[in-house]
């Protein structure tokens, strides 16, 4: 599964190292499309390619960080 989506990342993360921990962490292919980061908050657009199990518990990952998703694109 190959997918687009949003991230908005909260102030409170900015000195942690999100994106790397998801490409060690689980099986899953990130691409950074665009991405913003102040002191305050951050957004990122990414591509993510993955089996769908992986992206889910990728999804929950961010989730329980408090980071939003917001799907942009999917595809098969």
């Amino acid at each position: 599964m190959k997918m687009a989506i949003g991230l908005t990342f909260p102030g409170a993360l900015q000195d942690e190292s999100i994106i790397c921990y998801i490409c060690k962490r689980f099986d899953v292919n990130l691409n950074i499309i665009e991405a913003s980061f102040s002191m305050s908050s951050g957004w990122a657009i990414l591509e993510i390619e993955g089996k769908e199990e992986e992206i889910k518990r990728t999804f929950e990952h961010l989730i329980n960080r408090g980071i939003k998703i917001e799907e942009i694109e999917r595809r098969q």
